[in-house]
């Protein structure tokens, strides 16, 4: 992951913001953190964004469809691909329930990824690719509960000492 910094004057910021704009359009963006710093005439935004160049991603080494989309079902196994659906199925009410597009909750790539890992934690979410601790805290229990219910309950080891 990289980082960029953006300064975003509360006074004429068209110019900075247009550059800001222009630099989310062209990356792939992790994570997005701003702060207010308040100095009267002086004030701005302070932004910082993570961004990746894709390498290693799950988006870089997937078939995309003619329109530049990844095709999650060529891509994913069966399992996956119906662990990754539902995860989806629930993205899609929550952000309809909150007034948000369902990228801000998690993008498709990070849903892919934790139907992959079957991810039981939230701090294996927070090992998902531009997953920060807020929506690590905001969306995980839901999410995890929602896979971890999707998936069969694991049945013990009776050669493993602690079942004997």
């Amino acid at each position: 992951m990289k980082h960029k910094f953006f300064k975003i004057p509360v006074v004429n910021p068209e110019d900075p913001e247009a550059d800001l704009n222009a630099f989310c359009d062209q990356h792939r963006i992790g994570n997005i953190d701003k702060h207010f710093v308040a100095d009267g005439e002086n004030s701005f935004w302070a932004v910082c964004v993570t961004w990746s160049d894709n390498e290693g991603s799950l988006a870089g080494s997937a078939k995309r469809s003619s329109k530049g989309k990844i095709d999650y079902k060529e891509v994913l196994s069966d399992d996956d691909f119906t662990l990754y659906s539902r995860l989806r199925e629930l993205r899609k009410v929550t952000a309809e329930r909150e007034g948000i597009a369902p990228y801000n909750i998690f993008t498709n790539e990070q849903l892919a990824a934790i139907a992959q890992r079957r991810i039981s934690s939230k701090s294996a979410l927070l090992e998902v690719d531009g997953i920060g601790q807020t929506r690590a805290d905001k969306y995980g229990d839901m999410f995890i509960e929602c896979l971890q219910s999707l998936l069969p309950p694991e049945t013990p080891d009776e050669t493993h000492p602690d079942h004997a």
